[in-house]
């Protein structure tokens, strides 16, 4: 969407509050042994205090309250009573829909202590992130976002994931623009003041290329099985720097 109101952007920053206390209260809470139901738990009980609904159920039906992916599940993993084991990387991924209003981020966490590889996989998503969102200001083209994260996770040694990529969020989850994490050349799309994305860098140790919906009918994969990260907020585009509408 892009905005049109004050009412629009206190709305958007409501939604984007919840988003961020819930993603707080879910890493909080992870730990060897707890398993990616009680976490999306967590994550709905802060919706609850808030009055707020979980985006991919209402849009998608989807069956859980939040993503949480683990190790090589790339995105839309669905809760289960699967516990996190010591080493694991765990991605919360919380879209939550307030007021008519919908803002969605991400974490990738580790449980308990990682290899070298793994916490150098999430460093590089994160750097990612800042770097794309240092780029996204009102004129500047859409690709460049795309070149930004690119760019940074190659030079780590790390791979994107052309297939996924960030998106228009506002009054439902995915609107247009779609955001990919690499540079399209053809792609002419301009930034423009007030439009609001998500800038969501998805990324794998060892390979660019996904597979899925798995047999759950929701779980996208990494197609060797390795590591992935993801990193996300969603942002108001400005003639400055954006909005960062999902910080804590």
């Amino acid at each position: 969407m892009s905005i049109e109101s004050e009412q629009d952007l206190a709305g958007l920053r409501a939604a984007g509050k919840v988003v961020a206390e819930a993603l707080a209260a879910m890493r909080a809470a992870v730990r060897p042994g707890v398993t990616t139901r009680q976490l999306d738990d967590v994550g709905a009980s802060v919706f609850a205090k808030h009055g707020a609904r979980s985006a991919p159920q209402l849009a998608y039906d989807f069956p859980g309250v939040n993503c949480i992916s683990v190790n090589d599940e790339a995105v839309h993993g669905v809760p289960s009573d699967r516990a996190l084991a010591e080493g694991d990387l765990v991605t919360l991924d919380v879209t939550a829909e307030l007021d008519g209003y919908m803002a969605d981020a991400a974490i990738t966490v580790p449980v308990g202590a990682v290899t070298d590889d793994a916490t150098r996989l999430i460093d590089a998503a994160e750097r990612a992130l800042t770097r794309a969102i240092g780029v996204a200001h009102a004129g500047v083209r859409l690709n460049e976002i795309g070149r930004a994260v690119q760019s940074e996770v190659q030079k780590a040694g790390f791979f994107v994931m052309p297939q996924l990529g960030g998106h228009g969020i506002g009054r439902t989850i995915h609107e247009p623009p779609s955001v990919p994490n690499h540079y399209v050349a053809s792609d002419e799309t301009v930034l423009t003041e007030g439009l609001v994305i998500t800038i969501e860098p998805i990324i794998s140790a060892t390979t660019s290329r996904s597979v899925g919906p798995g047999s759950d009918g929701w779980t996208i994969a990494t197609a060797d099985h390795g590591l992935s990260a993801h990193v996300e907020h969603t942002v108001v585009i400005t003639r400055d720097a954006p909005l960062v509408l999902t910080a804590a």
